[in-house]
């Protein structure tokens, strides 16, 4: 409740003032940069496009409206248009390019490993949630109807790991 509050509390600040939207930009931008360097599996690209998505949702940010979804999702769609932007543009409308991504830097690598570790340690339903929404990019009514649940259950779902997720994760840097 409290993360879901100070969210909102900040995008609402960047809202009034955009030079607030720098708080936003460092909770946020490893998530997007990732999510794009996985997609077209070039570092210094998804660098430049992870710089063009952050320039739209400043852009943008007035037209924001709070949905009880985390801030990232926006963001997140936002870089899933700009993704396909770039693969229209250089001709590409599906997979990686040929050549190899270079190599991730060991703190990423340590990083991402723990965290694929830690989600495979959630609760089966909590893992499913995530892995649904996260890796399947599936809509909250789209794992509330496979699941057979309701779109709250699955919100309180995902809520729950995430929060886990994000403690276990804070432990381990403390």
């Amino acid at each position: 409740m409290s993360e879901e509050h100070d969210e909102r509390t900040q995008v609402e600040a960047a809202q009034r003032d955009p030079s607030r939207f720098a708080d936003l930009y460092e909770q946020n931008f490893y998530r997007v940069y990732a999510y794009i360097v996985r997609r077209v599996g070039d570092r210094h690209q998804a660098e430049d496009l992870t710089a063009d998505v952050f320039r739209e949702a400043l852009a943008g940010i007035g037209k924001f409206e709070w949905r009880g979804v985390p801030f990232a999702a926006w963001l997140v769609g936002i870089a899933s248009r700009v993704v396909a932007d770039y693969w229209k543009r250089s001709g590409r409308e599906t997979g990686n390019p040929a050549r190899e991504p270079e190599a991730a830097v060991p703190a990423e690598i340590e990083h991402n490993t723990m965290l694929f570790q830690l989600v495979h340690r959630l609760p089966e339903a909590q893992f499913r949630v995530i892995h649904m929404r996260f890796v399947e990019q599936k809509s909250i009514r789209e794992i509330a109807q496979e699941l057979g649940r309701t779109e709250g259950a699955v919100k309180q779902l995902q809520l729950r790991a995430i929060e886990s997720l994000r403690a276990q994760m804070e432990g381990a840097h403390a």
